[in-house]
């Protein structure tokens, strides 16, 4: 908090506006949340996937039989991995037909 009030001091002398303005109005974490969500649509996706494979994991933890436990959080972390992975290149896709292709060229 204290380096921040001191980086904002630094900054802002008389008659300049502050560099760090966007941050410093929005302050709440829910409004930076949902605007970095609108920025990259993919991160929910995969933050959401990760949930939900672990969720299954923990699940079939459970009643994973006779597999020993080692391989059962292997396959876990890999299809856990596999999901992130996965949200990342289709949100990198994503970007560059939103940039290259939608974007009309000047």
């Amino acid at each position: 908090m204290w380096g921040a009030a001191r980086i904002r001091n630094a900054t802002m002398s008389s008659g300049q506006e502050s560099i760090f303005s966007e941050y410093e109005t929005d302050t709440s974490q829910t409004s930076r949340l949902l605007r970095k969500f609108k920025e990259t649509p993919f991160v929910p996706l995969g933050m959401a996937g990760f949930a939900m494979v672990v969720g299954y994991g923990l699940y079939r933890l459970k009643h994973r039989g006779d597999m020993k436990m080692s391989l059962h959080l292997i396959h876990m972390r890999v299809a856990a991995q596999g999901f992130v992975v996965g949200a990342i290149t289709c949100g990198v896709l994503y970007s560059m037909f939103q940039e290259h292709m939608v974007k009309p060229k000047e």
